[in-house]
């Protein structure tokens, strides 16, 4: 049975009757054929994925499991019930009562577990090799690393042996192995998936993420899991109106790329220019290139390994690294072992900087709506890493360790192929809450590329309608905010919207149906009210501000201004002040002059203006 195990690819074939048993029947096949690859440390028995199978079948398809007869794969720190968890590490090996929180949501989505996947020890590392269960192959060519820590969960998605497989990301492990296996890899914001159930490497850095053929796959499974969980300390609700998917690309949007002298190939000319027509590709997508300074991603990057930054990892073991030093990879018990280095001094200090260099990346949200960067800036042969574990592995994480640190979300889609075969991939990164942005970008710029998903030779799923949820906006996380007052730019208060994460998006003009008028007071105001004749089109200026910050910004107007819907010259409805026509009455009538700034010029010097709005 060759069929594509993208979801879309698997419905259809559900829909024209194909069961799940058998499904599930030929996945098994598939993996026996490959035989021994270091993919797996435990497989779930064939009888019992088929009995799962049958269940599913004799229960019937509905709406509420969009996971129905899904097939997927989890890493090895994360718990199962009823599977061991190894972690890759034999001796620390244990058997949970319980599943973690996300593969139980998974599970209740429908879904169908395969088996448990091979990882960097205690998931420590990018490369993939750290494993006494063997080197997962690269299924374009098992000379190279397939990246890690989350190595398995990438190759049986690449491989066509799962639809999607869960894996876990602290420094670019769910996004690594996507670029080296062509397929995708979504770090979510921390906390938007559970983190309960799964083996902390670095517990404040952690997510649980996910590996798929597509974004749609990947944002679908995204919105099963996703959820609240008290018993995790690091969960978070996501803010109103995020969802798993977004409806098309925002027109515009700006996307920033480092200085050519921050770039780093580390001598890898394919994967140089792969990145150049990477840049191209979004520009014909819409895209505005902004070049940015990368120096505090990358500063930030370079802490992670520090004996600082690994002391998490110390701590995440507790008295079994001490009790069992020779139970771990070589590698792994050199770099875990490093944190007892570190004073709680420098641990602090750390931080400190930590948060510094975070301060100082903000500006730069001000000017873009995602980053684009290489997932990786080359790809090893596994005996040039053995060869040199530490630093090729730190090479690796150059774009990819920041993220975590700086509290951002990450997805990584395929780039293009290297004239050697082998995959390179870009990773498109946004503020926290960004998944439904990235997703929109990442999924016209991997249709764009035209490659095959991930090894398997099946094409990209036709493109259906829109997998949007309602009420998704192509602009989320932000709001358009029209303003035609002091909140405009250069003006006394444009810096509240600055101070909420504002951007200018451009001058605008109202339909022709307002009036504006200066609302009398100690503090001179605007008021914009919509009329049905004598109207004019009023100048203002549309931002966009964040949606979490929307409810900080509108507690603080004044009456008798508040926030309502404003038609615009192009019929669009956005969110802008208005103000209580009874205020109106009386109030002096500047419509004619167009618009605030006009009546500023025309009424200087004017007592209190400074405070105005």
């Amino acid at each position: 049975m060759d069929i594509s195990l993208d979801l879309k690819s698997v419905s259809a074939a559900y829909d024209q009757a194909l069961r799940p048993a058998a499904l599930v029947s030929a996945i098994y096949d598939r993996i026996e054929a490959r035989g021994e690859e270091g993919v797996w440390i435990t497989l779930v028995p064939r009888e019992t994925a088929m009995a799962r199978a049958a269940a599913l079948e004799a229960s019937g398809r509905g709406a509420q499991q969009p996971l129905w007869g899904i097939p997927f794969a989890v890493k090895d720190n994360i718990d199962v019930a009823g599977l061991p968890t190894t972690a890759a590490c034999p001796d620390f090996t244990f058997m949970p009562e319980r599943s973690a929180t996300v593969v139980e949501k998974l599970l209740a989505a429908g879904a169908i577990l395969i088996g448990k996947t091979n990882l960097d020890q205690f998931a420590t590392g990018l490369v993939g090799v750290r494993s006494p269960y063997g080197i997962a192959r690269n299924p374009f060519n098992a000379d190279y690393i397939p990246g890690g820590s989350s190595s398995g969960s990438a190759v049986a998605v690449s491989a066509g042996l799962v639809s999607f497989a869960l894996g876990t990301d602290t420094a670019g492990s769910g996004r690594v192995p996507a670029g080296f296996n062509n397929i995708v890899g979504l770090k979510p914001s921390i906390g938007i998936l559970s983190a309960s159930g799964m083996l902390p490497a670095c517990r404040a850095l952690d997510c649980i993420s996910i590996f798929a053929l597509t974004t749609d796959d990947a944002s679908t499974v995204l919105a099963a899991a996703a959820g609240y969980d008290a018993s995790d300390a690091y969960s978070r609700a996501v803010p109103a109106g995020w969802q798993a998917h977004a409806s098309a690309v925002p027109q515009g949007f700006r996307f920033g790329v480092p200085r050519e002298s921050q770039l780093k190939f580390f001598g890898n000319r394919a994967a140089e220019t792969l990145f150049q027509d990477a840049v191209s590709r979004m520009l014909a997508l819409g895209g505005e290139k902004v070049e940015i300074d990368y120096a505090p991603f990358a500063e930030a990057a370079g802490l992670l390994y520090t004996p600082a930054g690994t002391g998490e990892r110390t701590a995440a073991l507790g008295d079994f690294l001490d009790s069992n030093p020779e139970a771990l990879h070589p590698i792994t018990r050199k770099i875990i072992e490093a944190g007892k280095q570190a004073s709680g001094v420098d641990v602090h200090r750390h931080y400190y900087r930590i948060r510094e260099l975070q301060q100082a990346s903000l500006g730069t949200w001000r000017k873009i709506d995602v980053m684009l960067l290489p997932t990786s800036g080359t790809i090893y042969r596994i005996e040039d890493l053995l060869a040199d574990p530490v630093q090729l592995n730190s090479n690796l994480g150059y774009y990819t360790n920041f993220v975590n640190y700086f509290d951002l979300a990450g997805l990584a889609v395929p780039n293009g192929i290297q004239p050697d075969g082998l995959p390179a991939g870009i990773t498109l990164i946004g503020p926290c809450f960004t998944e439904p942005l990235l997703a929109a970008i990442g999924g016209a710029f991997h249709r764009s590329v035209g490659l095959p998903l991930g090894a398997t030779g099946h094409g990209m799923p036709d493109a259906s309608k829109s997998t949007a949820m309602p009420g998704t906006s192509a602009n989320y996380p932000y709001i358009n905010l029209a303003v035609f007052g002091a909140h405009m730019s250069g003006l006394p208060l444009n810096y509240q919207l600055q101070t909420l994460g504002g951007r200018l998006v451009a001058e605008c003009h109202t339909s022709p149906d307002y009036r504006l008028y200066v609302i009398a007071g100690a503090l001179p105001r605007p008021g914009l009210v919509r009329t049905r004749q004598d109207g004019m089109a009023i100048l203002g200026e549309l931002w966009q501000l964040p949606i979490a910050a929307f409810g900080t910004f509108v507690a603080g107007i004044p009456v008798p201004l508040g926030i309502g819907d404003v038609k615009m010259e192009d019929g669009q409805m956005v969110k802008g002040f208005l103000c209580e026509a009874i205020a109106a009455a009386d109030a002096p009538d500047i419509t004619s002059l167009g618009g605030w700034r006009a009546w500023l010029k025309a009424a200087q010097p004017v007592p209190a203006l400074a405070a105005s709005r």
